[in-house]
């Protein structure tokens, strides 16, 4: 347990040293995120009957920076590693691959976590919010961490570059995230929208985790957890496979 709690520590400082850039630069940008949107839909956008856009709209900008920051931790830790060549340092301790996964995705989850209680906690002062059911935001909150945080790993250890990781990020991460029902429920979407969102996982992460607040949801959550789960053990497992491997890891 040495070699994996030192190593948790060593990732949970590294964001934790430059947290006015990690935790609240995402915190201050869902704000803006808030106040521009709320400010210019609150009168034109009604959803859940009488909810107001506002309330509805705080929850999907709090999962989406816990996956968007979840991700980033993981991700950026191992292609800083590879690049700068400190990865090394990683693989000759004795510790086992499922050690280094499990760091990483805890670190990954307790940024995450630490950035949405950030963005929760500055948006209640500007919409009134329930929590109607805490467990299932409780729930929601770790698992989508840690499923970014395992997303995270496999996309540190594909790049070879910071401009892939940006692609990565852009091009697969960007688009499950904004186009996941943050902004708007999916039923005010076309029928073939409506369809080809639930093909999207980061939609059922934000549909339970909205679930914990209101009390409803676009589809049930149980079935948004039972997703998200199936998920979270496909990714988990296809990470630890690889840093098994060592693919892309060792020469």
């Amino acid at each position: 347990m040495t070699s994996f709690l030192t190593l948790l520590r060593k990732e949970i400082l590294r964001f934790w040293k430059v947290g006015f850039q990690t935790v609240a630069a995402p915190v201050l940008t869902a704000m803006l995120y808030l106040l521009i949107f709320s400010h210019v839909l609150e009168d034109h956008v009604r959803v859940y009957d009488t909810l107001p856009y506002a309330s509805f709209l705080v929850p999907g900008l709090v999962m989406m920076s816990v996956l968007q920051n979840a991700f980033a931790n993981s991700s950026s830790s191992l292609i800083q590693a590879k690049v700068m060549g400190s990865i090394v340092f990683i693989l000759l301790p004795p510790i086992s691959p499922f050690s280094l996964f499990s760091a990483y995705i805890l670190s990954s989850t307790v940024r995450g976590f630490a950035v949405g209680v950030g963005v929760l906690a500055v948006t209640m002062f500007f919409t009134p919010l329930g929590f109607t059911h805490p467990a299932w935001i409780l729930v929601f909150i770790l698992l989508g961490g840690a499923m970014m945080g395992a997303l995270g790993i496999l996309a540190g250890l594909w790049a070879d570059k910071f401009d892939q990781l940006a692609a990565f990020q852009n091009f697969i991460i960007m688009p499950l995230t904004f186009l996941s029902g943050v902004f708007y429920s999916i039923h005010s979407l076309p029928a073939f929208w409506q369809g080809v969102s639930h093909y999207n996982p980061v939609f059922y992460m934000i549909d339970g985790f909205r679930y914990g607040f209101f009390g409803v949801s676009d589809v049930s959550p149980w079935q948004s957890l039972a997703v998200v789960s199936v998920c979270f053990l496909f990714v988990a497992a296809f990470a630890l496979s690889l840093l098994k491997r060592g693919y892309k890891l060792r020469a």
